[in-house]
C-alpha cells in the first residue's frame, strides 16, 4: 500500500496537529507501508531524520502562505498524487482535495465548531465547518480521535458509522513519563518557581480552554491558603480576550506565571511536578495535554466534556466548568495528597493503554477501508485508478 500523508498544514510549533503527524508518521514508518510524505520547504530535514524508510516530498515554498497551500492543495497536490500511483492520499487536518488519483482519507479533530462555536470566531467556525461538511460527503473513510468526536460529527454534519474510524492518539514513553524530583526541581528553577508548588496549565490560551474561568478558581482557593501555589499558564497566547483581565485581577501575593511554550524535553518535568494539572476545557475532539500530563504522573482535574471522560477514566479528577465548581474541586485536590498520589498511579496506569502504535493500525485500517470504496485494491499503487470528481 502506498500512502501519500499531506503534512503541509503543520505549523512550526509542533503542539496539537503537529504531535499528531509527527507521531503518526513515526509509527506508520514501522508499519508495512510504503509512505510517502509531502510536507513544507523547512519541515524537509526534520522530516528525513525522523522517517528514513520514506519518501519525502517538499511543496512549493509559496505555500507557507495559508491561501496558497489550500489553493495547491486543490491543484498542485492530486497532480502529485497521480504522478506518485499513490493507493491513498491522507490529509490530517480537515480539507482534503475534491479531486483525487487515490482513496482519500480526513481526520477530523473536532467538532466543536458546530457544538460550541461561541469559542471560535466566526470565520474559523465558517471555514472548519464547510471543510468538515464536505469531508463528511467526500471522503472514502473518516479519521477521528474520539468516540465522542465521531458521534458530534454525525449529530451535527451526518455521515454513516461506515466511514468513520476511530483511533485515538497515543503518547510517546520516551517523552511523558514520571522523572526524577531533581527533574521537577529543574524545570521549576527555570520557572523561577524553585521550591514554591504550582497548579499547571498547558495548552493554547483560546477561549475554550476556559482559562478565564481557571484563573478566577485558582484566586479563591489560592488566597485562602498560607503557602499558596502559583499558577503557571504554559503554551501558545492564543486569542482568549478574557485571560489578561484575569490575570490583572490577581490580587498581589499570587503569582502567575505565563512561559509561553515550553521546550518538549521540559514538559513531563513540569507536568509531573505539578500539585495538581488543571484543564477545565469546554470541550476538545480529544484532550492531548491531559493524557501527556497523565502519563508523566500528573494529578489531573479536567471536565466531563465530549472526549475528556474517553481519556481520563477514573484517573483523573472531574469537575463542571464554571469557577466555583472549578474552585471546589481544585481546593479538595490540594487538600489531600493521598488523592493525588492515587490519581497520580492510576493515571500513569490507564495513559500506558494509549500508543501511537495502536493508532497506526486504526490509521491502516481506514485506509484499507477507504481503498475498497474507492474500488482500488492495496499494493496497486493507484492501480490505474482516474481521478474522481466531486
Amino acid at each position: 500500500m502506498r500512502v501519500l500523508v499531506d503534512a503541509t498544514a503543520i505549523p512550526t510549533d509542533r503542539g496539537g496537529v503537529g504531535r499528531y503527524v509527527d507521531e503518526l508518521l513515526r509509527a506508520l514508518a514501522d508499519r508495512d507501508v510504503e509512505l510517502v510524505v509531502v510536507c513544507q520547504v523547512r519541515d524537509v530535514d526534520l522530516m528525513e531524520a525522523a522517517l528514513p524508510g520514506a519518501r519525502v516530498v517538499a511543496a512549493p515554498r509559496a505555500i507557507e502562505r495559508r491561501a496558497v497551500r489550500l489553493a495547491w492543495e486543490q491543484t498542485g497536490l492530486p497532480l502529485l498524487a497521480r504522478k506518485l500511483r499513490v493507493d491513498v492520499v491522507h490529509s490530517p487536518h480537515y480539507t482534503s482535495p475534491l479531486l483525487s488519483p487515490g482513496a482519500r482519507v480526513v481526520t477530523l479533530h473536532d467538532a466543536t465548531f458546530f457544538s460550541d462555536r461561541d469559542v471560535h470566531s466566526a470565520v474559523k467556525t465558517s471555514f472548519f465547518r464547510g471543510a468538515t461538511w464536505l469531508a463528511v460527503r467526500h471522503a472514502d473513510a473518516l479519521v477521528v480521535p474520539s468516540r465522542a468526536t465521531r458521534d458530534e460529527v454525525v449529530r451535527h454534519a451526518g455521515g454513516r458509522a461506515e466511514q468513520f474510524f476511530v483511533a485515538h492518539h497515543g503518547v510517546d514513553p520516551e517523552v511523558f513519563h514520571p522523572v526524577a524530583a531533581s527533574e521537577q526541581e529543574r524545570v521549576a528553577r527555570t520557572l523561577g518557581l524553585e521550591g514554591r508548588p504550582y497548579v499547571a496549565f498547558l495548552g493554547t490560551l483560546e477561549p475554550r480552554k476556559n482559562v478565564p474561568a481557571l484563573i478566577e478558581a485558582w484566586v479563591e482557593v489560592a488566597s485562602g491558603l498560607v503557602d499558596p501555589p502559583a499558577l503557571v499558564l504554559a503554551g501558545g497566547p492564543g486569542w482568549d480576550d478574557g485571560v489578561q483581565p484575569a490575570i490583572d485581577a490577581v490580587p498581589q501575593g499570587l503569582q502567575v506565571v505565563r512561559p509561553g511554550y515550553l521546550p518538549l524535553a521540559d514538559l513531563a518535568g513540569f507536568l509531573g511536578g505539578a500539585e495538581v494539572v488543571a484543564y477545565p476545557s469546554l470541550g476538545e475532539g480529544f484532550g492531548l495535554p491531559v493524557l501527556e500530563a497523565m502519563a508523566c504522573g500528573a494529578a489531573v482535574l479536567t471536565s466531563r466534556r465530549l472526549s475528556l471522560p474517553e481519556v481520563g477514566g477514573d484517573a483523573v479528577e472531574y469537575t463542571e466548568t464554571d469557577a466555583g465548581s472549578i474552585a471546589a474541586a481544585l481546593a479538595q485536590l490540594l487538600a489531600n495528597k493521598d488523592r493525588r498520589h492515587e490519581l497520580a498511579g492510576a493515571a500513569v496506569e490507564r495513559a500506558a493503554r494509549f500508543t501511537w502504535a495502536a493508532a497506526a493500525d486504526a490509521h491502516l485500517t481506514a485506509y484499507e477501508a477507504a481503498i475498497q470504496r474507492a474500488g482500488g485494491h492495496p499494493g496497486g499503487q493507484g492501480g490505474g485508478q482516474q481521478p474522481r470528481s466531486v
